[in-house]
């Protein structure tokens, strides 16, 4: 079984999570193959898939440990926290945070990742555990919203998702982010039944999160 902090360090090196939205369980095996062959290792398939705990157990019989890091998402209770867990989740996401969810996830060592957007419930989500913030919506705020956060919490770990995209990528990860979380704007071309342009976006995703890290240690 991998720990807890193995799967967190592997997240923070991938610098990149895909967030899987799909029409049906085909297709979200078809997004996330595409976002794995352009280098993203971390997944997010949400539940708001039909059959999400499905394509979960797909994806984790395809992949091996080192090619993905598959977690499940908009998970909003304890209840669909465990059944993705079981499925094979190795951590879980929220849009908003969840007492029972975290409690869940602390028993079992997992990663939880609730989406949080005021100070109060990220401090709230630290208690209970979170090891990484979602910041969500991220396009409601502007990168340099992580550095206003750490000056009063200066140990919190941000990942913006939601309004992420090619513009501002590099400037989210340069004010601070430990990964950024993306969904539409990296599997649109998807709903066009275009995967190799997925797997192109998934590549220059990697790419902008690698520059800015090196960008940032000469700054």
């Amino acid at each position: 079984m991998i720990k807890k902090i193995d799967i967190l360090n592997r997240m923070m090196e991938s610098g990149v999570v895909a967030v899987v939205r799909a029409e049906n369980k085909r297709d979200a095996e078809r997004i996330s193959d595409a976002c794995i062959q352009g280098g993203i290792k971390a997944i997010e398939v949400t539940f708001t898939v039909p059959g999400a705990e499905e394509v979960i157990r797909s994806l984790k019989s395809t992949f091996g440990t080192e090619e993905l890091i598959l977690g499940a998402g908009s998970v909003l209770d304890s209840e669909t926290a465990r059944i993705a867990l079981l499925a094979g989740a190795e951590y879980i996401v929220s849009p908003c945070f969840d007492r029972d969810t975290a409690k869940l996830c602390n028993r079992y060592g997992i990663p939880y990742m609730p989406g949080c957007m005021t100070i109060t419930e990220m401090k709230t989500a630290m208690e209970y555990g979170a090891d990484v913030v979602k910041l969500f919506p991220g396009n409601t705020f502007a990168p340099s919203i992580i550095s206003s956060i750490r000056g009063p919490i200066p140990q919190i770990s941000v990942m913006p998702t939601g309004g992420v995209n090619l513009q501002n990528a590099a400037e989210w990860i340069k004010s601070g982010a430990v990964a950024i979380g993306i969904g539409s704007d990296l599997t649109k071309p998807a709903s066009l039944g275009n995967y190799d342009e997925v797997t192109k976006l998934a590549t220059q995703y990697c790419e902008i999160v690698r520059e800015a890290r090196a960008a940032k240690m000469y700054t």
